[in-house]
């Protein structure tokens, strides 16, 4: 399947780059060639140091409606379902997307259903649109969560908050979700878009290098012992007063002024 060149667009203001996915007739739903394109926009960012902050978001009335429901009803025909690779590319888009070294924020325009919440839920904050809807999908196509909902919802929500909106399959308004602990903000509509770029923009001006070191410890901080963490802690610690940023940090301190992070 072609993907055009409109279906997904890579926005730069400053430190912060805005991918918009641009596929508003279909929901911003993603097939395979969007996956792919993804991962791999995500792995170039990632080894960007002038990218400081990444926000996803979409394109009218959906954020993302999670799988295309074309492409995965022709599968099924073709007896393909099995193997046509879709879940295995949308692990590599997510795993990229979590493991992104800077912060990243889920801007939800409207609409995240099934595996679109999924991306919500791996990004750092999402910022939610008073238009925005959360819904879990899978349960209500008879599956099961398939792109990570049940290994980063336990680490947002309550158990019984996680079990309610995946059992239940309720289509949650963005006040809904922010009650539950699923979103950070919800913005009305008018001021969406500029409280979404001044929040990324405080993100992009801070210490990238101590936002990834404290990114990856939070990250193990569930499976790991107290000290094994503090090991990790000690030794990220010192990484960071190494870095260009921690050291202006310490002069800063010292002169009595505000620091001026670069990201290094």
């Amino acid at each position: 399947m072609a993907m055009s060149v409109d279906d997904i667009h890579i926005e730069r203001n400053g430190g912060t780059v805005t991918v918009r996915l641009n596929r508003p007739a279909k929901r911003n739903s993603l097939a395979r060639p969007h996956l792919d394109f993804l991962r791999e926009t995500l792995d170039a960012l990632a080894n960007d140091p002038a990218v400081r902050c990444l926000v996803l978001t979409g394109t009218g009335s959906a954020f993302c409606a999670g799988a295309d429901v074309d492409e995965w009803a022709e599968a099924e025909r073709n007896g393909e379902l099995d193997t046509y690779g879709w879940s295995e590319r949308a692990h590599a888009f997510v795993q990229a997307l979590a493991a992104f070294p800077r912060p990243t924020i889920a801007a939800l325009n409207g609409a995240a259903v099934g595996a679109g919440a999924d991306v919500g839920f791996a990004c750092d904050f999402r910022i939610a649109s008073e238009a925005a809807t959360l819904r879990c999908g899978y349960i209500g196509m008879g599956y099961s969560p398939d792109m990570g909902g049940s290994w980063f919802l336990p680490r947002i929500a309550r158990p019984d908050v996680v079990r309610r909106f995946i059992f239940l399959n309720e289509r949650w308004t963005a006040r809904d979700a922010f009650a539950a602990g699923l979103v950070t903000d919800v913005v009305d509509g008018e001021r969406f878009a500029e409280h979404v770029a001044a929040f990324a923009e405080r993100l992009a001006q801070g210490p990238s290098e101590a936002f990834a070191h404290t990114k990856q410890l939070l990250a193990q901080s569930l499976t790991n012992t107290l000290a094994g963490q503090l090991r990790d802690e000690l030794a990220a610690g010192v990484a960071c007063g190494h870095s260009a940023d921690g050291q202006e940090a310490l002069r800063a301190a010292v002169e009595g002024r505000a620091p001026h992070f670069v990201g290094r």
